[in-house]
């Protein structure tokens, strides 16, 4: 996003309370604007289009549709405009967040979690950053990944990936952040994100949690298995 811009949020819960803290927790920031709070999926779906917000905060369970298929339907739309979608949630292995990862969402923050790094995880979203540490992508992968089917062979897509790409790809999966892969492959943190970037285009990802995803849904790389 351009610098000195402020971020916009759509905050989705269906729980009042919940949301007016929300509200008034990011709507108090210098850099953060709350352009619309909705109680429902549909209505996130809807006003995400009418206010086109950098962030959704979006909470799982509500009425008439839920933050999953909300999250599917906000993530589908033109390349590099959709929204980010964060979700937010109790528990950090409730299955339903693995659902809304697949679905498009950017990543998820506990609701319990503290005001500050909420705050710093919508920052985060709205520049592209990914809003799952490598020590809780893992077991949450781990946990529901045997749900879906693993190819017998690894996807032809891959293929399309250079070397370096390869290799790049391969420490995002194991959890490696950008300036440890510099560190690894001795180049500098930009050139990371530069093949991150083309490796991303190439497989068709949002950003490298759905790496992860990518990853264990396709059986290049095996729960329980680590790096």
């Amino acid at each position: 996003m351009t610098p000195g811009r402020r971020i916009t949020v759509l905050v989705a819960d269906d729980q009042a309370m919940v949301r007016a803290g929300l509200v008034a927790l990011v709507g108090g920031q210098p850099d953060l604007t709350v352009v619309a709070e909705v109680a429902n999926g549909a209505d996130a779906v809807a006003r995400t289009r009418e206010t086109a917000p950098d962030v959704v905060l979006m909470d799982i369970r509500m009425p008439v549709m839920d933050g999953i298929e909300a999250t599917r339907r906000i993530a589908t739309g033109p390349p590099g405009r959709a929204p980010h979608v964060v979700i937010l949630t109790t528990y950090d292995l409730d299955e339903y967040v693995y659902d809304a990862l697949r679905a498009g969402a950017c990543g998820f923050l506990l609701k319990h979690a503290m005001p500050e790094e909420l705050l710093l995880g919508v920052r985060s979203a709205a520049n592209g950053g990914a809003l799952i540490s490598p020590a809780v992508t893992r077991p949450l992968i781990e946990a529901f990944t045997d749900r879906t089917r693993v190819p017998a062979r690894p996807p032809v897509a891959l293929a399309r990936l250079s070397a370096r790409e390869r290799e790049v790809f391969d420490l995002v999966v194991a959890g490696r952040t950008n300036t440890e892969i510099a560190r690894a492959l001795f180049i500098a943190e930009t050139t990371v994100k530069t093949h991150l970037a083309h490796v991303l285009d190439k497989l068709g990802l949002r950003d490298r949690v759905h790496a992860v995803v990518y990853a264990y849904e396709n059986g290049l790389v095996r729960p329980g298995a680590h790096g």
